[in-house]
Formats: structure tokens, C-alpha cells, sequence
């Protein structure tokens, strides 16, 4: 290359990338990692505990090596990373795997259609958001699935705001759009004295119920059963709103607010925690990257930036309001009544 050139390896490695993505989450598809937290493997006994044909298996499986997800001993026996140990085996609490199983089974193929999305304007999951998640509450795999998915993209901000927030000064708590119970779980563990709870569509009762019976929490957290769309949302000192906005268009973004403040108690807060978008839009790609995932499953949802989601809250009523940084790219924005 000549002297001064710029280099294409950025180019190549964003370009190519998509095998790499896809090289994890068949293995996380295929349960290589919770195959492996039993013990370490040789290639042969590998390819037959996740039942693969031999072609490709062992480019397949030294990839996870190169890629940082697997280790190799000298005698060619196989074993998980510490990161993927802890985090990909099914049979962990720790498990945030659903949340690529997921992405391995609809959102991968959903991104081959960006191009298509941002010539229409038109999501590309086939059918409305709604009829969607109808369908997957109507399954019984696909809602352990979704829900498994839901606490594993929401656990490390549970655990953020668990310990960042001064529940201290607060005794209820309601959780909006809850799925299993994940932050409400890791709130309660936190803080003994609150009592509260999940809000969210009846289909997602029975789930919500064994999570929270699991951790020996049924006393404290209760589920609390609607759509926001047609009811209030449940009275308490505390409301959080977590990964809800970034679905709906601006509209119902303010409807929800308006609702959230309406259930707040006087002297309460609001928490909404959401990937988001930098201020500069510029600094971080995550955020961007997340609206440009609402294009392609939604009708007109968007992610938005800390200042946005202030204006948002404030003109339904909140006040002092505040964005705090949480774990990996999340924040949360705190407004109080």
C-alpha cells in the first residue's frame, strides 16, 4: 500500500462481519456452549452432541476459537470461554443466548431486507407488529422464547438501576411491558422493603408467575394484567417504561408518558430506560443502529436521544429531569412528579 492510503480494513471487517454474527448465533442455535459447559469435547464428539455433518465442522468450530468464544487445548479438546460459559449455557440463570435465538431465527433475515426498508419506509416483518406478538403469545416455544429474550436484553439495566436508583426513598414499584419480571426481580432482591410488580398482555401471567415464584419473590411482586393501549397503567410511587418507547411513533410515545404520569403518585418518579441515540449522533452507531432495527419491525417506532425523551416527559407533566448512564449502552431517564 502507498504511503498515505488509507487502510480498507475497517471497510472489510464491517463488510464481512455478518459472518462472523452468524457464525455465533448458529452456535447458540445449535447449543455448542451449553454442550460444552458439561464438558470438554474433541471435534468428533462435539459434531455428534449438536448434530452436525462433518463437512465444515471442524472451520466451523476453530471459527469460535478465532473468534474468541471457544478454547482449544493442544490434545484438540474443546471448552468454552469464561464470557460464553457464563452467558451462553441454556442451563445458567445467567443464559442472555434467547435473545440471539431470536435474532437467529427473524431478525437476521430481517436486516437482508434494510435495503427494501429504507426505499418504502415499511417495516418487513411480513405482518403488523401486533399480529406478531400475537402469534408469538400464541405459541407456547415462541413465547418462551420471546420472553427468555426479553429478560436477557433488559438484565444487565435491571441490575444497573437496581443499584443506581435511591429506592431508598420509595416503597412501590410497577413495571410496565414486564414479560417474565426481570427487572422487578432484581429490584426486590436489592431493595426488601418494595413491594410492586409487572404490568403487561394477559398471555404473559403464566411467565411472569414461575420467574417470579423461582426466585421466591411471589410475596412481594405481583403481576398486573392489560393493554395500555385501553386501560390506566397500575398506581405506584415508581413507573418504569424499559425498551417500550423506541417501538411506538411519537404520538404514542406522548400517549404512554401521559399515561405514566397519570399513575405516578404524587412524589413518585418515572424511569425509562432505552439504548440511546447520542447527542451528537455521531460518537456511538448503537443507538442508530437500534432505530434502524424499529424501521424494519415496525410500523413507526424510533429510538431517540436522552434530550428528546426529556422534552417528551416534561411536556407530559414531569420535572427534574435527569439521564444517567447504565451497563453497556444503556441509560435510563428519570423524571419525578
Amino acid at each position: 500500500m502507498l504511503a498515505g492510503t488509507p487502510s480498507p480494513n475497517r471497510i472489510l471487517e464491517i463488510g464481512c462481519g455478518f459472518r462472523a454474527s452468524k457464525v455465533l448465533l448458529s452456535a447458540i442455535e445449535l447449543g455448542v456452549f451449553t454442550v460444552l459447559a458439561e464438558q470438554s469435547l474433541d471435534a468428533a464428539a462435539l459434531m455428534r452432541q449438536t448434530g452436525l455433518h462433518e463437512r465444515g465442522v471442524r472451520d466451523f468450530f476453530d471459527s469460535l476459537v478465532a473468534l474468541g468464544f471457544l478454547r482449544r487445548s493442544e490434545n484438540g479438546l474443546y471448552s468454552n470461554t469464561p464470557e460464553a460459559d457464563f452467558y451462553l449455557d441454556r442451563g445458567k440463570p445467567t443464559y442472555i443466548g434467547a435473545l440471539f435465538e431470536q435474532y437467529s431465527t427473524i431478525g437476521y433475515g430481517l436486516w437482508n431486507l434494510l435495503t427494501q426498508a429504507l426505499q418504502t419506509g415499511l417495516p418487513q416483518i411480513g405482518v403488523a407488529a401486533e399480529s406478531h406478538f400475537a402469534h408469538t403469545y400464541a405459541d407456547p416455544a415462541r413465547l418462551r422464547t420471546f420472553v427468555k429474550s426479553m429478560t436477557a436484553v433488559s438484565l444487565r439495566a435491571a441490575k444497573s438501576i437496581a443499584v443506581q436508583f435511591p429506592w431508598r426513598d420509595y416503597r412501590t414499584f410497577i413495571d410496565i411491558g414486564t414479560a417474565e419480571g426481570c427487572l422487578p426481580v432484581e429490584v426486590a432482591i436489592a431493595h426488601p422493603h418494595l413491594r410492586g410488580g409487572g404490568y403487561d398482555l394477559p398471555q404473559l401471567r403464566d411467565s411472569f408467575a414461575a420467574y417470579i415464584h423461582e426466585r421466591g419473590l411471589s410475596d412481594r411482586l405481583h403481576f398486573h394484567s392489560g393493554n395500555f393501549f385501553e386501560t390506566t397503567l397500575p398506581a405506584a410511587d415508581v413507573v418504569v417504561l424499559g425498551n417500550i418507547l423506541h417501538l411506538w411513533d411519537l404520538d404514542t410515545k406522548r400517549m404512554l408518558l401521559g399515561k405514566a404520569y397519570d399513575s405516578v403518585n404524587e412524589g413518585g418518579a418515572l424511569i425509562v430506560y432505552e439504548t440511546l441515540i447520542p447527542e451528537d449522533r455521531r460518537s456511538n452507531a448503537v443507538g442508530m443502529l437500534a432505530s434502524l432495527n424499529m424501521l424494519l419491525w415496525t410500523a413507526g417506532g424510533f429510538d431517540f436521544s436522552g434530550t428528546d425523551c426529556a422534552g417528551w416527559m416534561r411536556g407530559a407533566g414531569f420535572r427534574e429531569i435527569r439521564v444517567e448512564s447504565l451497563a453497556a449502552e444503556e441509560s435510563m431517564v428519570i423524571g419525578k412528579k
